[in-house]
C-alpha cells in the first residue's frame, strides 16, 4: 500500500512539475486562442509583398472560393519543423484574401502549430511566426473561432472522431514512385505546390474535386484558407489528415447540425486524394 501510495505521489508530482514548465514556455494555458488572425483587406499582391518583407516564402496562390484567394507560405524555421516525423503539416501557413468581403484572414502559427506538432510543439518557434504576422500587417484582431490551448493538441470533434494522428492512408511504395504519381495525374493540374522537407517527406497542395470544394461555402468561407487540401509523403506513405478532424479544427464554431449537411465530405476528400495512388 505504502508503495503504491509513493508511486501515486510521484506521478502527481510529474504531471504537476510538466504543468508549470508548460505554462511558463507559453503562458497560454488555461486561455482560448483563436483559429484566425483577421484584418483590413489588401489584395494579393500587397499580401504577397508585405510577407515577403517579414521573411517569408510563397509557395502558391490558389483561388480557394469565388472571388477570395488563399496564399500558402513558409520559412526556414516552419520547414524545420515540419521536417519531424509525421508533422509535414505544419511546414505551412495560409493568408485568405477576401475580394468579395474586403477581408484577410491568417491563419494562426500557435493555434495550429500546436495542433499539428502535438507533444513536439515548441512555443517560440511558432511564437515568432505570430509576432511576424503582427508586425506585417497592422491591427489584426483574433477570430471569434477559437479554442483552449490546452485541448489544441488532443483536439477532436467529439466522442468517436478521428485525432490528429487518424490520418487517411492515400497510398504507399517509395516517395519517388508517390510523387510521380501525384504530379503525373492529370498532367500535374491538380497540384498546387509542391514542398521538400527532408529526404524523406515532401508535403503537398492538393486540388479537390469541383463538387468536394464547396463544403467551403456553406460553412463558411471566412475560413477558406482551410484550402488547398495537403497530401503528406513519408517514408513511403501518402497521407492526409482526415477530413472529420481537419474541417472541425479549422472551423471550430461548427456545431453538429452544420457539420451534418457537409457528412459526405470528408469521405469525398480521401476518395478525391486518392485517385492519383491508384
Amino acid at each position: 500500500m505504502k508503495k503504491l501510495l509513493k508511486f501515486i505521489t510521484f506521478i502527481s508530482l510529474f504531471a504537476f512539475g510538466a504543468t508549470v514548465a508548460s505554462a511558463e514556455d507559453t503562458g497560454l494555458e488555461g486561455t482560448e486562442v483563436s483559429a484566425y488572425l483577421q484584418g483590413a483587406y489588401v489584395d494579393v499582391a500587397t499580401a504577397k509583398t508585405k510577407l515577403a518583407g517579414a521573411g517569408f516564402e510563397v509557395i502558391a496562390t490558389y483561388a480557394s472560393v469565388e472571388n477570395g484567394n488563399t496564399i500558402v507560405f513558409t520559412n526556414a524555421a516552419l520547414k524545420a519543423e515540419g521536417a519531424k516525423p509525421k508533422k509535414a503539416h505544419a511546414a505551412v501557413l495560409r493568408l485568405f484574401v477576401d475580394e468579395q468581403e474586403k477581408m484577410i484572414s491568417i491563419t494562426n502559427p500557435v493555434y495550429f502549430g500546436k495542433a499539428y506538432m502535438q507533444k513536439d510543439y515548441n512555443h517560440k518557434v511558432f511564437n515568432a511566426q505570430l509576432e511576424a504576422i503582427n508586425k506585417a500587417f497592422s491591427a489584426l484582431t483574433p477570430s471569434v473561432d477559437k479554442l483552449k490551448f490546452d485541448d489544441l493538441a488532443g483536439y477532436h470533434f467529439m466522442m468517436g472522431m478521428p485525432y490528429y494522428s487518424d490520418v487517411e492512408e492515400l497510398g504507399t511504395g517509395t516517395n519517388e514512385e508517390l510523387l510521380a504519381k501525384a504530379k503525373g495525374y492529370k498532367e500535374g493540374k491538380l497540384l498546387i505546390f509542391e514542398l521538400k522537407l527532408s529526404d524523406k517527406s515532401t508535403l503537398l497542395g492538393y486540388q479537390l474535386g469541383d463538387k468536394t470544394n464547396k463544403f467551403v461555402g456553406k460553412i463558411g468561407r471566412a475560413n477558406a484558407a482551410v484550402l488547398p487540401y495537403c497530401i503528406s509523403i513519408e517514408d513511403g506513405i501518402a497521407t492526409a489528415l482526415n477530413g472529420k478532424y481537419h474541417i472541425a479544427l479549422s472551423y471550430p464554431l461548427l456545431d453538429m447540425g452544420t457539420f451534418m449537411t457537409i457528412s459526405s465530405v470528408p469521405d469525398a476528400i480521401k476518395k478525391d486524394l486518392e485517385k492519383p495512388f491508384n
